[in-house]
């Protein structure tokens, strides 16, 4: 009864907060009362790979670096755990670095949030504990089927290493007669790798995996360019020449404001993941409660500037969020959406 009670609150939490977005769309007036459906908690933003697009592997983030503790990880449960349902477990940085995130998964689970996380899992990974951690979803990110093209990206990494992980928690989840976590291969589509498409999509069955989800690359500037997939629709950008823009054209709304904010590893608010150096300040939730936060006059004023010219904000200016774009992935295959730069 206590759980069954505990969703409803949840889920009357976000049927409000959906209502206020569709209503700060109408007045374009920043109407929010409500909780979001989800919260993104950063365990760390260190990282064991030298990724070149990533700001934390190219160290070009210019926050500091460190990793959430678990007091402050169990406080920010408690204050949101009746009226939040889902926890984003990641933003900039491997979470298995933290050597408390087993003990968070845990804790998250036995407060019945519905948890999912990303790893590159290039590390020595304790497969059983995730599974009984109680882990809803692990996206795995592996963007070649040979350690040659594996490694012209994720730098640092171990490819062997990453599909013995992947193997072994197909292996646990059977062992265990587990459901979960579901596990998504996240295979992030460039230039040196889209010519293994078809061959991902074979060994991801092979090895049993839940899904296989094709994510575009974001880039920074023109030296990126050269990452960019030749075949254009794997792509979120126009290109001409060395400049670039994303393909859709920014509106004036952003629901990221309205359901999934983000607290860094040391408490501070981000309005969004996009946001990866959060130079938008809006409070520490070591300082504040997350109502002070969530409703507070600095959130407020950043939403109120988006329903009226989302495009002067740089962090917008290179955001995905919103793309739609239809793609027919081989010959007899439905044609099939993605969205946000994923191509499912």
């Amino acid at each position: 009864m206590a759980k069954a009670f505990l969703y409803k609150q949840r889920l009357w939490q976000t049927c409000g907060i959906v209502c206020e977005y569709g209503l700060s769309l109408i007045t374009h007036k920043p109407l929010v009362h409500f909780y979001p459906p989800a919260l993104m908690l950063e365990p760390t933003n260190i990282c064991n790979l030298h990724c070149p697009l990533c700001l934390t592997g190219n160290g070009k983030l210019l926050r500091p670096r460190g990793m959430m503790s678990l007091p402050l990880f169990k406080k920010i449960c408690r204050e949101v755990q009746n009226k939040i349902g889902m926890l984003i477990l990641w933003s900039q940085g491997e979470p298995f670095l933290n050597p408390d995130f087993y003990a968070m998964l845990e804790y998250a689970s036995k407060q019945n949030f519905y948890t999912m996380t990303s790893t590159n899992a290039s590390l020595e990974l304790n497969i059983e504990r995730i599974v009984k951690s109680g882990l809803h979803k692990i996206i795995i990110s592996l963007d070649g089927i040979t350690a040659e093209t594996y490694n012209k990206y994720r730098i640092n990494g171990n490819f062997d290493l990453v599909l013995k992980n992947m193997q072994e928690l197909v292996h646990q989840k059977e062992k265990l007669h587990s459901n979960k976590p579901y596990i998504v291969w996240q295979f992030l589509i460039m230039k040196h790798n889209e010519n293994e498409i078809e061959e991902v999509k074979h060994l991801a069955r092979k090895l049993k995996i839940d899904k296989l989800e094709f994510k575009t690359a974001q880039i920074y500037s023109s030296d990126d360019l050269a990452f960019l997939p030749s075949d254009h629709k794997y792509s979120r950008y126009f290109q001409q020449g060395n400049k670039f823009t994303l393909k859709t054209q920014l509106k004036n709304r952003c629901i990221r404001l309205w359901t999934q904010p983000v607290i860094n590893w040391d408490g501070e608010m981000n309005i969004c993941c996009y946001d990866k150096n959060g130079s938008i300040k809006i409070g520490n939730i070591q300082e504040h409660s997350f109502s002070e936060l969530w409703c507070g006059k600095k959130i407020q004023k950043m939403r109120k500037a988006i329903l009226n010219n989302r495009s002067a904000f740089e962090i917008c200016q290179n955001c995905g969020e919103g793309i739609v774009q239809k793609i027919k992935m081989v010959k007899g295959e439905k044609v099939k959406k993605w969205k946000s730069g994923k191509v499912e």
